[in-house]
């Protein structure tokens, strides 16, 4: 009788002692550090009349940190490598300079930004989330002509606007992954004009 009373009490103990730390782990305030990085496809709305050929889409990867300040409300920094857009022109005569010849045109565009990120929890590990924020891009234009003048380089950079929305679900109290649209309003390509470039990508988010 001593015995399974001794066991039932060990019992209650322990079950007390399960609960007690699964609220207080419930209960810890839901801010602090993370880190993340995301792979996806980038597409620019670059005006391609004239070309012969045109690829507006490529690879993009971005790596990023921010600070959730509450449950609701995260600020956050990053790199984005937006990839490559390229593009081929034919020769064409222009009057007082001459047969232009044709020529290979590559532009690269990468970005540094801060963003606010207001997110919306619909259940307990699922989430709704937009962003706003301000980057700067770095981009470099190169036109391989098939002859002279041969290669022509040039680069640009811009501050502007970026938006986006997408969802996140919680693996664990650490590990996250999330899905996403994001804009960069019009990112200046030098000559070539200003671009609107979209990017759709999954991200791993880990939270300390």
């Amino acid at each position: 009788m001593s015995r399974r009373k001794t066991s039932l009490a060990g019992v209650l103990m322990a079950a007390g002692m399960a609960v007690s730390s699964l609220t207080m782990a419930q209960a810890m305030p839901d801010t602090g550090w993370y880190l993340g990085g995301s792979l996806g496809q980038s597409q620019a709305d670059l005006d391609c009349t004239g070309t012969t050929s045109c690829d507006d889409k490529d690879s993009s990867w971005k790596i990023f940190a921010g600070y959730q300040m509450s449950r609701n409300l995260a600020v956050e920094f990053g790199y984005t490598n937006l990839g490559e857009v390229t593009a081929t022109t034919p020769s064409f005569f222009l009057p007082g300079f001459g047969t232009i010849p044709s020529a290979n045109i590559s532009i690269e565009s990468s970005v540094w930004e801060v963003s606010g990120v207001g997110s919306l929890p619909v259940a307990d590990r699922f989430s709704f989330f937009g962003r706003a924020g301000l980057y700067m891009a770095d981009t470099d234009v190169s036109l391989r002509f098939a002859g002279p003048p041969g290669v022509v380089d040039d680069s640009d950079d811009n501050i502007g606007l970026t938006l986006g929305f997408g969802a996140r679900v919680d693996l664990t109290r650490n590990l996250g992954i999330r899905a996403e649209w994001q804009r960069y309003m019009d990112v200046s390509a030098g000559d070539f004009d200003e671009s609107d470039v979209d990017v759709m990508a999954l991200s791993l988010v880990w939270r300390f």
